[in-house]
């Protein structure tokens, strides 16, 4: 640095001595002067922007994370919303109870995927209850804390659904595909029922689980198997990959309809 100092001073001592000795090298000179100042104050202006770009791409990131943490509490309040009010217009039907409840852990990975929630027996969780949300079936309720419920999903080849099909309203049993965390299948349908792609398929109302008429997801591809019943695949409404809040619906009516069945059982 003093080096650099000194040869700066000795350059314009000389450039002093010149501008003495005449007129051409005093223009010389000048416009020399001119040049060295026009890119030194250009280099000054290009770092000054420098700092400020900087300065303004640090506010953009910092403006961009609060953004981001805002619309992640708007989605949250706005998933809440919708299942509070799907569990509102399901509670119409008065034979079912329900209770909101928030997703502590669920399991994606497996066969037999399961979930935990936040409530337990202190909250009125059964077990054999439903787990549902806005977009359709999550899964069943197999065992019950006093703060928590754990379940099996419908991820898990365990589970089997039953459900009405397309515009005739086939009866028809849903399961996971094994695959795809939306995919699903409806089996034993009789070859000469004809189900287009598109078609709806919602629970049949005949299990003490579920209410009639929740939506699970549209119709695909359909094959034959064994040469006496279709199969179809179904693409589910819900997706767990984003799922956080769930509703339990319970049958208040479920202990009489099993004891009726367990009379007739034995008749």
């Amino acid at each position: 640095m003093i080096s650099a100092a000194i040869f700066i001073v000795l350059e314009i001592a000389a450039l002093a001595m010149l501008s003495r000795s005449s007129s051409k090298q005093n223009i010389w000179l000048n416009r020399a002067s001119g040049s060295v100042n026009a890119f030194l104050w250009g280099g000054g202006e290009k770092i000054r922007t420098h700092f400020m770009l900087q300065d303004q791409n640090d506010e953009l990131v910092r403006i961009n994370a609060e953004l981001q943490a805002k619309l992640q509490a708007y989605e949250q309040a706005a998933a809440a919303a919708n299942e509070q009010a799907a569990t509102e217009a399901l509670a119409a039907d008065p034979r079912f109870k329900y209770t909101s409840a928030t997703i502590i852990k669920i399991s994606r990975n497996t066969a037999h995927n399961y979930i935990i929630i936040n409530k337990g027996w202190e909250d009125g969780i059964k077990e054999q209850s439903g787990i549902i949300s806005d977009n359709g079936v999550v899964g069943i309720i197999t065992a019950v804390g006093r703060h928590q419920a754990y379940g099996i999903t419908l991820m898990n080849n365990k589970l089997r659904i039953s459900t009405k099909v397309g515009k005739e309203g086939i009866d028809a049993p849903l399961m996971w595909d094994g695959i795809s965390p939306n995919g699903a299948v409806v089996d034993d349908i009789p070859p000469h029922y004809d189900v287009a792609e598109g078609d709806t398929v919602r629970t049949s109302g005949y299990s003490s689980l579920f209410p009639a008429g929740i939506a699970l997801g549209t119709t695909g591809e359909s094959r034959l198997v064994d040469g006496s019943k279709k199969q179809i695949k179904v693409k589910l409404f819900q997706n767990f990959k984003t799922l956080h809040y769930v509703t339990v619906v319970e049958n208040l009516e479920r202990e009489e309809i099993m004891a009726l069945e367990e009379q007739g059982g034995y008749q």
